[in-house]
């Protein structure tokens, strides 16, 4: 068995050119699967979220700022999280995630300067703050923007 060849089990998938209402022979005629009576098994039917004219949830509960749609999610991380390295290696986002430190980068990386480095290190990532730049240069190594 490979993916390739994969297939719904015998009979478990219905057609996509399946008509309700079209007589009881189908198994779905009459009333076409709504049962009988009431609002829903009528024309018309109310959308999603409709609560019968009581005002619904999304318009009770307040509304607070917006959503930039443009926002980016940087991952942060502190110089001291960098110590797990060995001295002289190349650090950049695929070696922080081999090593464990970031999980998902998201948008990008940026380095931040809390904590001390005490190794020389040449980081590659998408940001740096001053201070972190300032002491990876201290330490020997080099802070190269992506």
């Amino acid at each position: 068995m490979e993916l390739s060849n994969l297939r719904p089990a015998e009979g478990s998938k219905h057609s996509d050119n399946f008509r309700k209402g079209r007589g009881h022979g189908s198994g779905n005629g009459k009333t076409a699967g709504k049962g009988h009576k009431g609002q829903k098994a009528r024309s018309g039917a109310p959308r999603p979220g409709f609560e019968g004219g009581q005002m619904p949830l999304y318009r009770r509960i307040p509304k607070r700022g917006f959503t930039n749609r443009n926002t980016k999610d940087i991952v942060a991380i502190n110089l001291s999280a960098l110590n797990a390295f060995e001295d002289g290696a190349t650090v950049d986002v695929v070696a922080l995630v081999e090593a464990g430190i970031v999980k998902n980068p998201r948008d990008g990386v940026k380095i931040l300067g809390n904590g001390e480095l005490t190794k020389k290190l040449n980081v590659k990532a998408d940001a740096f703050s001053a201070s972190a730049k300032e002491k990876i240069e201290a330490a020997g190594g080099t802070a190269e923007v992506m």
